[in-house]
């Protein structure tokens, strides 16, 4: 097990109408907020209305800025860095998904910082200051709401790249898995493949005696495995609504990555889709992780023969080891199918015209390698996008 140090200092109000408590969280902080939310949904289901009466009456006053779209924006970015200026606004409450969540992030880090806020996603800067931020979550998904995490595409080239700092994990985080009954389908399913990548991408690892975070890894797979079904076929199951919600913050507030090291190739490479094509970032990493998977499993064929036999109960083939380890990648591939998600880029809507300019982008041409379980630079890029074509 590798040395770590693990901090996880957002606030969880969790349960039934817990969003009418905004108000009262919210004024720990601040008296004047930007609230920040994506389009009409959070007006259609009245948690607009409540969370600004919430507001109101503990005397918070407020700034709107919506139109949050999914992979958010560089622009509307730098337009609510400007608001939060113009109007000395010192709080950045997100009511939405993990768009919004990241956006009001990346609004965070750009108010106080002298310089072009996309420096901090391209490289060039590390924040040091960011304003405080508050989460209402209508999407369990990203694990925004409590993670250091903010991933922002820039129109310029559409690039879509991340930031990874302590300092804008949100300082509280408001979740009420009744706000996510109205979820379309396909956005439930979205969000599932979002969860269960990001217990994924820290549960291949070579690292050695991280038994109690693996079995944490698998109860979290196992139980958006069970439940996802059930919402979709009884979308105002709470309970199941409530596993899901709760899972989706774990699998990304970094318990899950105590003491391990993991990989995320899969999240850059899906990146490049989302970048150029704008799908959304669950579907596209139902396309690229089992093609990733197939493309390294023999890296470490005794890990994937445990998620095989512990995450989807393959039974251990003794004479053929590769036979079980592909057989929890076929599972995986149909559990996907099996809640309507695509799992070829031609599924997905997505020609191979530009698989090589992909490569070339995630891996700056060549001059660099991502991931860990496997070093992969531009040609292994290449061959697991033309792997997830068909």
């Amino acid at each position: 097990m590798e040395n770590f140090t693990f901090l996880s200092p957002t606030k969880i109000i969790f349960g039934r109408g817990v969003e009418n408590q905004v108000g009262e969280e919210t004024k720990v902080y601040s008296k004047k907020v930007l609230l920040h939310y994506g389009g009409g949904t959070i007006k259609r289901i009245g948690l607009y209305d409540r969370v600004v009466k919430s507001l109101r009456d503990a005397g918070v006053e407020f700034i709107e800025l919506g139109g949050v779209q999914p992979n958010p924006r560089l622009s509307l970015v730098r337009q609510g860095i400007e608001l939060c200026r113009k109007h000395n606004i010192d709080f950045i409450l997100a009511v939405g998904g993990g768009s919004v969540i990241d956006s009001a992030k990346a609004i965070a880090v750009g108010v106080p910082y002298e310089g072009d806020v996309w420096d901090f996603y391209s490289g060039k800067a590390v924040p040091e200051k960011a304003l405080p931020v508050g989460v209402v979550l209508t999407i369990p998904a990203a694990g925004s709401e409590a993670s250091k995490s903010s991933v922002i595409t820039n129109e310029d080239g559409w690039y879509k790249r991340g930031l990874n700092v302590e300092i804008i994990r949100p300082k509280f985080a408001i979740m009420n898995p009744e706000i996510t009954f109205t979820l379309p389908p396909y956005q439930t399913a979205c969000g599932a493949a979002d969860i269960m990548a990001h217990v994924m991408e820290r549960y291949f690892t070579h690292q050695k005696d991280v038994d109690f975070t693996d079995r944490l890894c698998e109860a979290t797979l196992k139980t958006i495995i069970k439940n996802v079904p059930i919402v979709l076929e009884e979308p105002e199951n709470y309970q199941a609504r409530a596993e899901i919600m709760w899972a989706s913050t774990i699998a990304h507030n970094d318990l899950l990555s105590t003491g391990r090291i993991g990989d995320w190739a899969s999240h850059a490479i899906e990146h490049e889709l989302s970048g150029i094509y704008d799908v959304a970032h669950g579907a596209g990493l139902a396309v690229v992780f089992p093609a990733w998977m197939k493309y390294v499993y023999k890296e470490d064929m005794d890990r994937f023969v445990q998620f095989a036999i512990r995450v989807w109960d393959v039974e251990m083939d003794f004479s053929n080891p590769e036979r079980t380890a592909l057989e929890g990648i076929y599972r995986l591939t149909q559990f996907f199918k099996g809640i309507g998600l695509p799992v070829t880029l031609e599924e997905l809507g997505i020609p191979d015209d530009r698989l090589e300019e992909m490569a070339d982008k995630c891996t700056n041409k060549g001059t660099k390698q991502i991931g860990n379980f496997k070093k992969l630079g531009r040609e292994d890029v290449l061959n697991i996008l033309k792997m997830a074509r068909k």
